[in-house]
């Protein structure tokens, strides 16, 4: 996992299902699910491999992947 000053993570989309609007984004050996209106930029919609940053929350008794940007 990459934490930048912000308090921010860096990674990756591995996996994005636009039809259901979740994916998943993968920061070093660890990997978050998100659902699509995390994406900052309100397309709901983002390519698999794009390099992003992200914060994590908590929700649903684990952490996702949240205010997604590349």
């Amino acid at each position: 996992m990459t934490a930048h000053r912000n308090g921010s993570l860096s990674g990756s989309i591995v996996e994005f299902d636009a039809a259901v609007g979740l994916g998943v984004v993968e920061s070093g050996d660890d990997r978050y699910a998100f659902h699509c209106i995390e994406i900052a930029d309100g397309t709901r919609d983002i390519a698999v491999g794009t390099a992003v940053t992200f914060e994590l929350i908590g929700k649903f008794g684990r952490y996702e992947a949240a205010d997604i940007r590349s």
